[in-house]
């Protein structure tokens, strides 16, 4: 898959809709009761931009991303104002707000994730597309930072101690992070006309696996 580490406009993307969406497979069973099952273990999410559009000028600038995406053809980083920080959106990122790992006392190689909790079973979500200059790391409550206690790789989500943890330490992380996803579309419509009565295009956009 081509993927092009370019953000689409966040200032397109504020006032946009969407949000995950899960596959559920339901079978009712002749007593009435059910057998539910998923072939997703991630949710995938799905927004509308076209939403974001306010003026010509917004228009224009959509039509070049697209163009330079070639439709369908290239993914791309989304900021996704409502689920964007490893923290609630009135905070600022800390590198104690999520859990990412334990040291085993061989790898030094870890994975961001975000962890949604609500009662039980609580979801772990991978973080792929960490933003730049964003990334916190905490051992053990100490704060560690890039380039001076770990590298990061922006294109996968993926941070490399210097030093490997000592098995049973906990590896803490706070950060920002952009969705990848691409057009589902090939086809943009746009009415000058209708536009300027406030029928904004419909610009469907779907995450991808990475």
């Amino acid at each position: 898959m081509s993927f092009h580490e370019i953000r689409f406009p966040a200032n397109l993307s504020f006032g946009s809709v969407g949000g995950p969406e899960r596959r559920t497979e339901i079978v009712t069973l002749a007593n009435g009761f059910e057998e539910r099952n998923t072939p997703w273990s991630h949710s995938r999410r799905r927004y509308d931009a076209g939403l974001g559009m306010r003026s010509l000028d917004d228009v224009e600038l959509l039509l070049a991303f697209f163009e330079a995406r070639r439709g369908q053809l290239h993914a791309f980083r989304w900021k996704d104002w409502a689920d964007f920080k490893s923290c609630p959106a009135s905070r600022s990122p800390d590198y104690n707000d999520q859990v990412i790992g334990h040291g085993d006392g061989v790898n030094a190689a870890f994975r961001l994730s975000k962890t949604y909790e609500a009662g039980t079973n609580p979801y772990v979500r991978p973080v792929s597309k960490p933003v730049a200059g964003t990334v916190t790391l905490g051992l053990e409550g100490d704060l560690l930072r890039e380039a001076v206690h770990f590298d990061l790789d922006v294109t996968t989500g993926v941070v490399t101690l210097y030093k490997v943890p000592p098995a049973g330490a906990e590896i803490t992380a706070g950060f920002e992070f952009d969705v990848p996803v691409r057009f589902d579309t090939d086809l943009i419509q746009v009415s000058v006309a209708s536009f300027k009565a406030g029928d904004v295009p419909n610009v469907p956009i779907v995450e991808v696996r990475v």
